[in-house]
């Protein structure tokens, strides 16, 4: 629920302009502090903290964001007034190698904050990537290996969800560990998201993990869920 003493603050706001807000005085206690994005598979949240004078639930707060070379702020509808501390401008920022800009301002009582901008973020190059999705298939003494990618909101003229590799030169590397040795190797380094694994010792337990490497810019998702299975 919003805090009663901060409806006033809300009035203000929608009652004025943004551009007469800005020319306002501003309280520095009020200005939201580490607005940064934060995005995992192409899923792009603004995040901030509380203004120093303030606890995280006495603030509402104002989001806009824009594209590099654009001279105007759009205004966030969704995230126009808002107690959270986050915002998702995931459909706002859709094209991956476009640079963009965030910015928050805090309004409480009758005062409002400046606003605070992030730095140039470029989903391609900030973007953490999830680990595939790992399932095996046991194959007599052989095993299948079945990768898939993180889901990426993007689609394309058809509707459809377009791949990670449409973005990346991912590898996909596929790592066996030998439970009876308690050893592990690489079993897989490349680009396909169906691999064979032959040559395991029988009568033993094997769990499979997987990878995502990105050569482009040396960086690697973390390892799969471990998947097990008995060789007979």
């Amino acid at each position: 629920m919003m805090p009663k003493h901060c409806l006033l603050g809300l009035l203000i706001i929608f009652l004025s302009s943004a551009t007469a807000l800005e020319i306002q005085p501003a309280h520095v206690s009020l200005t939201p502090q580490k607005v940064r994005f934060q995005s995992r598979n192409f899923h792009n949240v603004l995040h901030w903290q509380a203004g120093s004078s303030l606890p995280s639930n006495g603030s509402i707060y104002f989001v806009q964001y824009k594209m590099y070379g654009q001279s105007q702020w759009k205004d966030k509808v969704d995230c126009w007034g808002t107690t959270a501390l986050f915002c998702d401008l995931t459909n706002e920022t859709l094209d991956p190698y476009e640079p963009y800009y965030g910015r928050v301002m805090t309004a409480c009582a009758g005062r409002h904050s400046a606003w605070t901008r992030t730095p140039g973020f470029t989903p391609w190059w900030e973007t953490k990537l999830d680990p595939p999705v790992v399932t095996i298939i046991r194959v007599n003494a052989s095993l299948r290996v079945l990768l898939r990618p993180p889901e990426l909101p993007n689609r394309n003229q058809s509707g459809k969800n377009v791949s990670m590799e449409s973005y990346y030169g991912l590898l996909y590397r596929v790592f066996t560990i030998n439970n009876s040795l308690e050893k592990g190797q690489k079993a897989y380094e490349g680009t396909q998201r169906a691999v064979e694994i032959e040559g395991l010792i029988p009568h033993s337990s094997y769990c499979v993990v997987a990878e995502m490497y990105q050569p482009m810019i040396d960086r690697r998702s973390p390892r799969s869920k471990e998947r097990c299975v008995q060789i007979p």
